[in-house]
């Protein structure tokens, strides 16, 4: 049985319809602050730091042997008080892990539900379509310059892995306007739509950092994406093939349309 790990955003709903499309048997757990979009009416466990070794336990003891981490979260505090006692011998790999980069911190945690015996499984294991072939899907397609703003920026995020910033910039003319950092790809689309005045060109990228164990954390794009690169007056959007999920792939590829910005999968 698998156990959906899930956080904020559009995907932990796609994985859970996907799941009952083929009729598997499924768990849903979230973290306290942090509820699960798109879960409906089905049944979910909210769960607090300070008890993830409770958490673990009981999901191993109802027949989970699987888990997948999908969505968004934030770090939480660790409250000394509220640990219980299967959570105790954990509290020094958990403080590590809070103190540590995002991918770092990931590991951290994906190596306790493993040390219980729970295989991880990533959201494209689940969602092959998730992943998109290599290809332009879009009417709009990169220009010779834009090949030359993607090579800028994929130059910069892969200077940026070994720091476990972001998985995700902006480039135009070949100068790095922005930087994706913990708040996220929306915020730094926001920021650069706020200060936009004008045609400014220019291409949002994403991409796994190098290295990066692609089970969990990949980066993904969605309509809400495509609404921001065209806010922020961006030509379109570049993903390196087969470590970015596009969220609802028809319907995003829909908005770049609308919208007049290229897809651009790229190998």
């Amino acid at each position: 049985m698998l156990a959906l790990i899930a956080g904020q955003g559009r995907l932990p709903g796609l994985l859970a319809e996907v799941l009952e499309a083929r009729r598997q048997v499924f768990r849903v757990a979230e973290l306290e602050g942090f509820p699960a979009e798109g879960m409906g009416m089905r049944p979910v466990r909210s769960f607090r730091l300070e008890q993830l070794g409770t958490l673990i336990s009981d999901l191993a003891a109802e027949g989970v042997d699987e888990v997948c981490f999908a969505g968004a979260i934030r770090r939480p505090a660790l409250d000394p008080q509220a640990v219980d006692a299967a959570t105790a011998p954990l509290v020094p790999r958990i403080l590590a892990a809070l103190g540590a980069g995002d991918d770092s911190a990931l590991r951290a945690v994906v190596g306790l539900f493993e040390d219980a015996g729970l295989r991880v499984v990533g959201a494209a294991e689940i969602a092959s379509g998730l992943l998109l072939d290599e290809g332009v899907p879009t009417r709009a397609r990169p220009q010779d310059r834009h090949r030359t703003d993607a090579a800028r920026a994929a130059s910069v995020l892969a200077a940026l892995a070994p720091l476990d910033i972001g998985q995700g910039c902006v480039v135009a003319r070949g100068q790095v306007l922005a930087i994706e950092t913990l708040p996220g790809t929306d915020w730094m689309l926001a920021s650069l739509a706020a200060g936009h005045d004008g045609p400014s060109g220019g291409l949002l990228m994403k991409a796994p950092k190098d290295g990066q164990d692609r089970r969990f954390d990949l980066p993904a794009v969605g309509i809400q994406t495509v609404q921001g690169a065209a806010a922020a007056g961006l030509d379109g959007i570049v993903i390196a093939a087969g470590g970015v999920l596009v969220l609802d792939p028809a319907a995003v590829i829909a908005e770049a349309d609308a919208r007049g910005l290229f897809l651009w999968v790229r190998p």
